[in-house]
This record gives C-alpha cells, structure tokens and sequence, in this order.
C-alpha cells in the first residue's frame, strides 16, 4: 500500500480534471470553520502537528483525505477553503466542508456555527459566479464545471450530531433507522441535483464510515454481547449507505449526461494500527484532543487521531483507496481515477 502511495503522488504532472470540488463536514474540513463561533474548530495544537503549515483546521495531525485524492488526481497543492479561496486559485476548485454539518440543517447546532450542506450550496453558487467573471463568459465556465469532479462527503453527523442525540434532537422518536435513512436520502438527492443543475457532471457520493467503532462511540454508549463497537450506531449508518448506492443507480439511470459513482473510501482492511483509543488526549465530551496535549509518539500506528476523526496514515490508505480501488462493492460504478476519464 505504501508503494502504490508513492507511485500515485508521483505520477502524476498535470491534473487529470480541470478542477475539484468538496463538499463535507469535518472529515474533510481544511480551514472553513476557523472562523466560526463553534465548538467544532481544531486551528491549534496539536491538530496539524505533522501538517507542513501546522494547525490549518484540519481535523486530523497531518493531511486529511481529501488533500490525498487531490494529490493522486494530480493537483500539486490542496484544494483551498471557500473561507479564503481568491482570485484565479477558484478555478482548481475549492473545499466548502464544514466540520460539524450536515445534510439536515439542524444537524450540528449543538456544536454551535457550521455550514451545512445547504449553506455550501449557496456557497458553491457564489464561486460560480466568480468563475464565469473570470472566464468573461457563463458558457465557458459552463463548460469548466462539467469536466470537474464533486466529491460530497457528509452524513455521519446526521447520525452522530443528531439522531443520536435524542435528548436534543427529535428525529430518533420521529423516525425508525430504516424512515430516518429514506429521510435523509430524499433531502440529499434535491441537494445533489442542484449541482447538476448548476453544472455538475462528475459526482463521487461517499459512504458514511463505521461511526460506532471510533473511540468516542465506544466510550460514550458502550458495546454489547462482546463487540468492538457500537453495532446499532454502525447497522443505522449502514441502511443509509444501502440506500446511497441504490440512489446512485437512480440517478445514473435517470440522468445521461451526468456520472455518479458511490465511493466507501474506508472499506480497506488495515492490520498493524491501534483501533481501540485515539493518538491525543481527547476533552470531556470526548471527540476533540485537549488543546496543547502531547500526542501520542508514533502516529503512523493509530486509526483514530482524536476520538472520531482518522489520522493521517489512515487518510492516506483511505485516499489511495478512493482512488483506485477495483473492488465494486466499495467503488460503484467508477473509482476516482476512473471517474476522472469519464
């Protein structure tokens, strides 16, 4: 895996998509909430501390998944925050994610200010029309956006900053895990045809993540009949996942001049790492580390930075694994690389 690394970051001169789009919450968040008044902020130590610029926002101790796919598609920097993307910089493409949002607008109040996908959205529509400024024309930015790729990576924290919380959101007693995952779906699809309407043609839909076996989850609600995790947490964000794949052939069907893949970024083994604790100290509530702690030493060896978020040896398998993947069950129809040529 290490040498596949090295050969995907090195092979590649010229992007192989004009530019790059992300759209998340904090698994692929690389500055948009330093400047919100929220609990959901990591622009200090020891976030960053294997991170060339330091602590940046992003929530891991080096790159996160995203700059990761962005290196293998061949964009010699990371994709820049919509906080402070500027000038011709926009035409690469730029990271609306947030960390704390979600597909519902609700989700992640309770951590305080974040973008939800909604809000990045709008977002999104204010670049656009930098763009076609730029470009002194909306047909050749038009045609800029339908080479691009839109990777959306968001879902967990309707799960965990939400249903999950039943003491401050309603949805657990609203919905069953089965009406909360078809809710959720039907918000996301307007939410993704609105890009296709403003442009879009190449979109990577990224599944949700095992949330119930991070450190938090375990320490939080406990696990049962011997397992590692928390199965309800991980068999809830499962039927959403089923239901994203089924929704990605839904609009491959129903939409021709446009591509969708479903990606499970996180559907690699990896053997040798520590699962059951996270690399920093971690605060009260358990999902951020401490400020100023002292990590861990070696944290190549660990899957879990802070007590939800990977760490940057995960992001890179989970990125290369993103990108080239050949296993359908985690890359349908199109792995990255592939997505790249359509």
């Amino acid at each position: 895996m290490a040498l596949l690394s090295l050969i995907l970051h090195c092979i590649h001169a010229v992007p192989q998509v004009p530019c790059y789009f992300i759209f998340g919450d904090s698994l692929s968040d690389d500055g948009n909430n330093n400047y919100l008044p929220t609990l959901a902020k990591v622009n200090y130590p020891p976030y960053g501390i294997d991170y060339p610029q330091g602590p940046t926002g992003r929530f891991s101790n080096g790159k996160n998944i995203q700059d990761v796919i962005a290196e293998n598609l061949g964009f010699p920097s990371p994709i820049p925050p919509f906080a402070n993307a500027t000038g011709n910089a926009i035409l690469k493409g730029v990271n609306y994610a947030s960390g704390g949002a979600g597909i519902r607008f609700e989700t992640g109040e309770t951590v305080g200010a974040r973008i939800s996908l909604d809000m990045q959205l709008t977002n999104h529509a204010i670049t656009i029309s930098k763009i076609a400024a730029i470009l002194l024309s909306n047909e050749s930015a038009s045609d800029l956006l339908s080479k691009c790729i839109y990777t959306i990576d968001i879902g967990s924290n309707d799960y965990i900053l939400n249903y999950f919380l039943p003491q401050f959101y309603p949805t657990s007693h609203q919905y069953t895990p089965q009406q909360y995952a078809k809710v959720l779906i039907q918000q996301y699809s307007r939410q993704i045809q609105n890009l296709y309407h403003n442009g879009a043609k190449k979109f990577a839909l990224f599944a949700i993540g095992y949330i119930g076996c991070t450190p938090y989850a375990v320490a939080t609600y406990g696990t049962k009949n011997g397992s590692a995790c928390v199965d309800d947490q991980n068999q809830a964000v499962q039927l959403f996942n089923e239901a994203l794949l089924s929704l990605v052939n839904e609009l491959n069907n129903n939409i021709s001049d446009a591509k969708f893949t479903y990606i499970n970024p996180y559907g690699f083994t990896a053997t040798g790492f520590v699962t059951n604790s996270s690399c920093c100290e971690v605060d009260n509530g358990g999902q951020l580390c401490v400020r100023n702690s002292v990590p861990c030493s070696d944290r190549s060896k660990y899957t879990y930075w802070d007590g939800v978020h990977p760490t940057q040896a995960i992001n890179i398998l989970a990125g290369d694994f993103a990108y080239a993947t050949t296993s359908t069950s985690n890359a349908y129809p199109f792995n990255l690389q592939s997505l790249a040529l359509q």
